[in-house]
């Protein structure tokens, strides 16, 4: 006799496992293949020294080791709330007291990630909306599904989210009686996951007077994802969309360590309004008590020492030259093709290649399976959309990922990438060059 069915909550079955999940074993299976999909960091630069310095230090001291190897409170290590809260307003050049801002604002948590989802159950019911850029970072999307929430884009243009457009969407569902359902309003500001594109400076102070003009009968939050901000290598670093929400509550900062420093001490931090922070940390509470005391104790030593700077400030460096190799052979492997257009990011770990709308990029088309057979893996680009009111998604886009390979890797991996397009047939039925 089988087993009486196991019920499991709606919540779960709403969450599936993620679309990029493939790729990642295809990069791991497959021989010789040169991945330009995973957004993983160099660990060829990981601060290893600068580590194993700070826990050498820490143990060598018996007082600072029980104190690292204790549990830690659920909001995380005060030193570090503090540190973190004067980095961000120091690249912002105000001061933490002038925007009502505090280190009893700041809640550590495992990664960004973990504060996302914290988020969700803070602030959403199923049914609730929430507003998003074309494209957008696909992982979020799967977090907005196990809330059961509807996601709602604008589209983005070299300035980032297109506010225009932000605003036209949000008057609609002013008129059609569907505002009180919007919670949020997500943006990836700086060098965005997943097409390298940056909010634009004059934009900034705009949105947040979005927020504020159509938090009519309920307020309108925005959550800055700020996770790649520090990785910048050419221009001037922008003011954050945090800074012009001076009282504090509008705007949801966060961002990670895990991008300019290493991934496996898996800490992130957010600057929340003082409202969201006591229902925040009574989840998280829930969760775990509270993130891994020893990496928030290691990243307090990096930062004190500078050690923390002075990495960020190498992998510029490194990232600098990936990113140039990449651009560079976009513009020599496509050169005779014009009908091919890819950002080039000021930093972050992302090019964004859009192809001619008759070539499709997703899961089994023929690009995808050209490729492998190439040697050389992307993400598709549709898995940074959302469906359309027809159920229809964009899927002649690309995400490029020159963050793992070394240049050398880069350029061949484009190489082939340009290979895997021969033989494709346009409309006309005429082969591309």
């Amino acid at each position: 006799m089988p087993p009486a069915p196991l019920p499991v909550s709606d919540t779960a079955r709403r969450t599936t496992d993620s679309p990029i999940s493939y790729f990642i074993q295809k990069a791991i299976e497959t021989k010789g293949l040169i991945s330009l999909a995973a957004g993983l960091v160099d660990e060829s630069h990981f601060p290893t020294a600068e580590v194993t310095e700070a826990v050498t230090g820490m143990m060598a001291d018996p007082a600072a080791a029980r104190v690292a190897l204790q549990y830690g409170s659920t909001q995380g290590l005060p030193e570090l709330r503090e540190r973190v809260l004067n980095r961000v307003c120091e690249a912002d050049g105000v001061r933490p007291a002038d925007h009502r801002l505090s280190a009893s604002n700041v809640v550590l948590t495992t990664g960004s990630q973990q504060m996302l989802y914290l988020l969700g159950e803070v602030l959403f019911n199923p049914g609730d909306i929430v507003i998003c850029e074309a494209p957008s970072y696909f992982v979020y999307h799967g977090v907005l599904t196990s809330n059961g929430v509807k996601v709602l884009t604008v589209p983005m243009d070299d300035g980032g989210m297109d506010l225009d457009a932000l605003e036209g969407l949000l008057t609609k569902l002013d008129r059609t009686g569907e505002l009180d359902r919007v919670r949020l309003i997500y943006t990836v500001d700086y060098f965005q996951n997943p097409t390298g594109l940056s909010l634009a400076a004059d934009r900034r102070p705009r949105l947040v007077e979005l927020a504020r003009k159509f938090s009519k009968k309920h307020r309108i939050l925005i959550l800055e994802d700020a996770a790649y901000r520090e990785l910048r290598y050419t221009g001037e670093d922008r003011p954050s969309v945090k800074k012009f929400d001076d009282t504090n509550e509008y705007v949801i900062y966060t961002t990670t360590f895990s991008k300019p420093c290493a991934p496996g001490l898996k800490t992130g931090y957010t600057l929340l309004p003082s409202e969201l922070v006591s229902p925040v940390c009574h989840l998280k509470g829930n969760h775990d008590f509270g993130s891994n005391n020893l990496s928030q104790h290691i990243l307090n030593r990096l930062m004190a020492s500078g050690a923390y700077q002075r990495h960020v400030e190498t992998l510029r460096g490194v990232y600098r030259n990936k990113r140039d190799a990449m651009v560079q052979a976009m513009r020599t492997e496509f050169a005779d093709w014009p009908a091919v257009r890819w950002t080039e990011p000021d930093g972050g770990m992302y090019v964004w290649a859009t192809f001619p709308d008759h070539i499709r990029t997703g899961p089994g088309s023929p690009l995808v399976e050209r490729a492998l057979a190439e040697g050389v893996l992307y993400v598709p680009g549709e898995f940074g959309h959302v469906p359309d009111e027809d159920g229809n998604l964009r899927s002649n886009e690309t995400r490029l990922s020159f963050g793992v390979c070394e240049p050398v890797q880069i350029l061949e991996g484009i190489r082939r990438l340009r290979r895997a397009c021969r033989g494709l047939e346009t409309p006309a039925g005429k082969k591309v060059a």
